[in-house]
């Protein structure tokens, strides 16, 4: 008869404990990296915000140090901004700007597109080297054409013309659409161009039926940093225009007087011109991020 040895109780179960993993570093990561998006878009939205609040409060709730932030609400400001107290009315210049970036937008395209398609279905001989004299021009510092672009306007009667600053908003940002458009050419393909030219399609056909639908988003996102590039310039239109040819840009800048800084008057004219930058921007944000990755991922 052999004894039994003896055995050991095993430890009581625990009701209702379980090990659970805890979080993967790569969702730790992106956890990270979400919060940090975050983080960056309120500081880049604060300023708008800031300033939107600021255009709704009176001169003298917008001066204090610290800042009012509970103070009364007013459209005085805007008012103002839109000549109620018999200031000078912001329509011509708001006109004039829009017809100089829409109209430079316009010419832009129509020439970067087939100077773009040249470049990458149909490449030239030696195009990097092309595109590198494109990208050379941006390299000019702007004040160093100033005067010769003054005494140019002023021989040719061109002074305080639109269509002064039309043509040289579109001299600016035909290199940039170029050096963009090429990019996003390059993505589309040459059997379904080779296609439609067996077909009997010609080039204007070609480049308006089958490349520009294709290419829409890097075309989109091209028009509106062309647009946003004329809109907001400053310099040639503060030098090359007076009065009739005045942009908002200019507008906004005779707010700032020797009687002092209109602080809330300021920010809400600041407003109202951000406004078809910001509007554009809204409108074209799905064919702009998918213009700007393509862009990026060639």
């Amino acid at each position: 008869m052999s004894a039994t040895a003896p055995t050991t109780p095993a430890p009581p179960a625990t009701v209702g404990t379980r090990n659970t993993p805890g979080p993967s570093p790569a969702r730790r990561r992106s956890a990270a990296l979400g919060l940090l998006a975050w983080l960056a878009g309120i500081l880049f939205v604060l300023p708008l915000a800031w300033m939107t609040l600021t255009s709704f409060h009176s001169e003298e709730d917008a001066a204090t140090n610290p800042p009012s932030v509970a103070a009364s609400l007013t459209l005085d400001g805007y008012r103002e901004f839109f000549g109620a107290a018999g200031g000078a009315s912001p329509w011509p210049a708001l006109i004039n700007s829009t017809v100089a970036s829409v109209g430079s937008t316009l010419l832009v395209l129509v020439l970067a597109l087939p100077a773009a398609y040249a470049l990458s279905i149909r490449p030239v001989k030696k195009w990097t080297d092309v595109l590198f004299f494109f990208l050379s021009t941006k390299m000019l510092p702007v004040v160093a054409g100033l005067l010769p672009l003054y005494l140019f306007a002023k021989n040719t009667g061109m002074l305080d013309n639109i269509w002064l600053l039309v043509l040289l908003y579109t001299s600016m940002n035909l290199p940039i659409a170029v050096w963009m458009m090429q990019s996003f050419l390059a993505e589309v393909p040459v059997a379904v161009i080779e296609a439609a030219q067996i077909d009997g399609a010609k080039l204007p056909t070609v480049l308006a039926r089958v490349v520009a639908p294709i290419a829409a988003p890097g075309i989109a996102a091209t028009a509106l940093i062309c647009f946003i590039f004329s809109w907001n310039e400053l310099l040639f239109a503060r030098v090359l225009t007076g009065v009739v040819a005045q942009t908002a840009p200019v507008f906004l800048t005779g707010f700032i007087t020797s009687q002092g800084l209109f602080l809330a008057k300021v920010c809400a004219a600041s407003l109202v011109i951000s406004l078809p930058v910001l509007a554009a921007g809204f409108a074209a944000q799905d064919k702009l991020v998918q213009g700007l990755s393509l862009g990026a991922v060639k």
